[in-house]
C-alpha cells in the first residue's frame, strides 16, 4: 500500500477535481504590453467557469471580453495592483455558454473600442452526471483510510445541491459540498466530501449510495475494504526511528537521530519517523509518546519529499515538560496496528542548560519546499499553455 495517500491525492486533484488549465500567455494580435491570462480556457464544457485576467490595459473606461463560447460579451471589473510592482488589472469569471458548440473558440479583449488581446477557448462537450469513489489502485482500501468522493452534475436540466453519500462503511452520513474557493472553482455542479474508515472496519465489499434531496438514491459504487495480512508489505512494513532532532548539533531532518539527541527541559524537540510501506490506514493518527512529553505528538506526513525517492517520513513537535529530572527517556512509536512498536532515546538536561533550540517547524519545512515548486510552475504557466488533465 506504499504511497497510497499520494496516489489517492493525485486521484482527487487529477481526475475528481481538474482545475481548469491554467494558461498564461502575452496577448498576440493585439497591443504590446497586454496580458491575457486564461485559467480554465483548454476543455471546458458547458457551464464551466474560465477565469480571465487582462493586465497592462491603458486605455480608460469599459474592458470587455467576447467569444461564441460565452455567447455575449463579458464586461470585466476593474482592480488596482494586487502586489508591489504589478499594476492594475481587470478580471471576470465567466460560464461557458450552455449552447456553446465543442471546439475551438476565438477570444477578443476590447479596450477603448478596439481589439488590445487575442486567444482562443477549446470547449468540450458536455457529460451525463457522474459519481465517483476514489479507491486505492486496485480498489481496496485499508480500515481506518481516508475515502474520497464526488459527484458531478454539470449537465444541462441538473438542480439541487443537497447531495450526500451514504455507507454501512460509514460512521455517518457524509455530505457532499461545492467549494466555490477550493481546486473545484472552475465547476459550480461538482459536490465533493470524504470520510474515515473505522479503524475496525470489517473486511468485505460496501456499497457506496450517492443520495439526492429529500434522501433519494441517485447511483451507487461498491467499496473494498480489506485490512493488511501477513505477508502484505504494510503488514510490518520497514519502519525506522523514532529519530530526534531540532537545535545546533541536529537542525534538519536530515540529522536527526535515535539516540544521544539533547534537549533542556521545557525547550522543543522534533520527532521523525520512516517506514518503506505505511498502512495507509492509519496515517491520520500515528502518535509518538514519551514521559518527557507534555502531550502525545501527532506524526504528519512530510509531503516534501514525496518526489526523490525517499520512503515515506511522518514529522511533529513535541514539548518536553520542565519539571523534568536531567536524564534519559524513552521515546515510542506504536504502528501498523499495534504490530510495530519502536523506541528511541532522549536526553533532557535542566532548564536553559542546553544548546538546543527550537527547530523550525516540519510544515515550514513542507511549506518552503511547495512554495518553491509554486513560483517555478507559476513561471511556466506565465509563458505558456499547459493542457488540462484528462476527465
Amino acid at each position: 500500500m506504499k504511497g497510497i495517500r499520494r496516489v489517492l491525492a493525485l486521484v482527487v486533484a487529477g481526475l475528481l477535481w481538474p482545475v481548469g488549465a491554467a494558461a498564461g500567455l502575452d496577448a498576440g494580435g493585439g497591443d504590446d504590453g497586454v496580458r491575457l491570462l486564461l485559467n480554465g480556457a483548454f476543455g471546458s464544457r458547458p457551464g464551466e467557469l474560465i477565469d480571465i485576467d487582462v493586465r497592462g490595459v491603458r486605455e480608460r473606461g469599459v474592458v470587455r471580453v467576447s467569444s461564441p463560447a460565452f455567447g455575449r460579451p463579458v464586461e470585466l471589473t476593474p482592480y488596482e495592483p494586487r502586489t508591489p510592482g504589478e499594476g492594475p488589472g481587470h478580471h471576470a469569471r465567466p460560464a461557458v455558454a450552455v449552447d456553446a458548440r465543442p471546439g475551438s473558440h476565438p477570444l477578443t479583449v476590447e479596450a477603448g473600442g478596439r481589439v488590445v488581446a487575442r486567444d482562443r477557448v477549446e470547449v468540450a462537450p458536455s457529460r451525463r452526471p457522474r459519481f465517483t469513489v476514489a479507491a486505492a489502485p486496485g480498489g481496496t482500501l485499508r480500515p481506518g483510510e481516508r475515502l474520497w468522493m464526488a459527484y458531478d452534475d454539470l449537465y444541462p436540466g441538473e438542480t439541487g445541491s443537497a447531495f450526500s453519500a451514504r455507507s454501512s462503511a460509514f460512521r455517518a452520513s457524509v455530505p457532499l459540498v461545492h467549494d466555490p474557493g477550493g481546486s473545484d472553482w472552475h465547476n459550480p455542479r461538482l459536490f465533493s466530501g470524504s470520510a474515515e474508515l473505522p479503524p475496525g472496519l470489517a473486511d468485505g465489499t460496501y456499497r457506496v449510495v450517492l443520495t439526492g434531496p429529500g434522501g433519494r438514491a441517485i447511483d451507487e459504487r461498491p467499496l473494498t475494504v480489506r485490512a493488511a495480512r501477513p505477508g502484505d508489505r504494510d503488514y510490518l512494513g520497514r519502519a525506522r526511528g523514532p529519530a530526534l532532532f531540532g537545535g545546533p548539533e541536529a537542525p534538519a531532518p536530515d540529522e536527526a537521530r535515535s539516540y544521544g539527541h539533547t534537549v533542556a527541559a521545557g525547550g522543543t524537540v522534533h520527532v521523525l519517523w520512516q517506514d518503506e510501506a505505511p498502512d495507509a490506514g492509519e496515517e491520520e493518527r500515528l502518535r509518538a509518546t514519551s514521559p518527557a512529553f507534555v502531550r502525545p505528538v501527532p506524526l504528519r506526513r512530510d509531503d516534501s519529499k514525496a518526489g526523490d525517492g525517499r520512503d515515506p517520513r511522518y514529522l511533529g513537535p513535541a514539548r518536553v515538560r520542565e519539571d523534568l529530572a536531567p536524564g534519559r527517556y524513552p521515546v515510542t512509536v506504536v504502528s501498523h496496528h499495534g504490530r510495530v512498536k519502536r523506541t528511541g532515546r532522549l536526553t533532557v538536561t535542566g532548564s536553559g542548560a542546553s544548546a538546543s533550540v527550537d527547530a523550525p517547524s516540519p510544515a515550514v519545512l513542507a511549506g518552503a519546499a511547495a512554495a518553491t515548486v509554486v513560483v517555478v510552475t507559476g513561471a511556466v504557466l506565465l509563458r505558456r499553455r499547459t493542457a488540462r488533465p484528462p476527465r
